[in-house]
């Protein structure tokens, strides 16, 4: 793990309308995080840890304050300058793996680099070193009505790290899996973070999923409370 932050954000304000008056997130909100680190970040509901990843990832845009993330601040760039800085810096991971059901793993796994100018056997490869990487490689002509939970979420981590981006961010990974199958993918994740140097963001409930990472950061109320390593 390097020192130097691939995340730095400050005096982050962020509030949502809600009938007459806004709902308050952030308030001056600052964090930093080193490239190569693995963090969870545990919260009751309501805490703001979606929008974090929301913001970190440039879906979302806070009203005050900058984010600066693999090197590039994103809180002022236009739309269509955010879309390609996404594209190629930020895998997501989602609870309801967001796969789309007309196309098969390996068509699920091309999309994002049907963005790219590599010729179709380019993609095909990284296509399946990507599947191969995440032990889903037997499925790649299946749909995903015909997978599991579990390889759903394969496929999907496989989508995420296709580009190559620097920073995972993963929303409830688990939420959705049984014990056994939550642990597969949490050692999965652990393996990007260790052999391929992935900066991991994992906002998760469970306390043993947050045991994976290397620190937890606990917010509430839109403000982090405390930190500590993940034993």
């Amino acid at each position: 793990m390097s020192d130097s932050p691939i995340i730095q954000i400050a005096n982050i304000c962020k509030s949502f309308s809600k009938g007459k008056q806004p709902t308050k997130v952030f308030d001056n909100l600052d964090l930093s995080i080193s490239q190569g680190d693995f963090v969870a970040v545990m919260g009751p509901s309501g805490s703001g840890k979606t929008t974090l990843l929301n913001l970190l990832g440039g879906i979302d845009r806070p009203h005050a304050g900058q984010i600066q993330v693999a090197g590039q601040r994103i809180d002022n760039l236009s739309e269509a300058a955010l879309a390609r800085w996404r594209a190629a810096n930020i895998g997501f991971i989602f609870q309801f793996y967001n796969l789309m059901p007309i196309l098969t793993a390996a068509q699920n796994v091309e999309l994002p680099l049907l963005l790219t100018n590599l010729r179709k056997s380019e993609r095909r490869k990284r296509v399946e070193a990507a599947l191969k990487l995440v032990k889903i490689e037997h499925r790649l002509r299946h749909y995903p009505c015909e997978m599991s939970g579990g390889e759903q979420q394969r496929v999907a981590i496989a989508r995420s790290i296709i580009s190559d981006p620097e920073l995972l961010l993963c929303d409830e990974p688990t939420g959705d899996l049984d014990r056994d199958t939550a642990e597969d993918i949490l050692l999965m994740l652990k393996t990007l973070n260790h052999d391929l140097r992935k900066t991991i963001i994992l906002v998760t409930h469970d306390p043993l999923a947050a045991t994976y990472a290397r620190k937890i950061l606990r917010l509430d109320k839109g403000r982090f409370i405390e930190s500590e390593l993940s034993s």
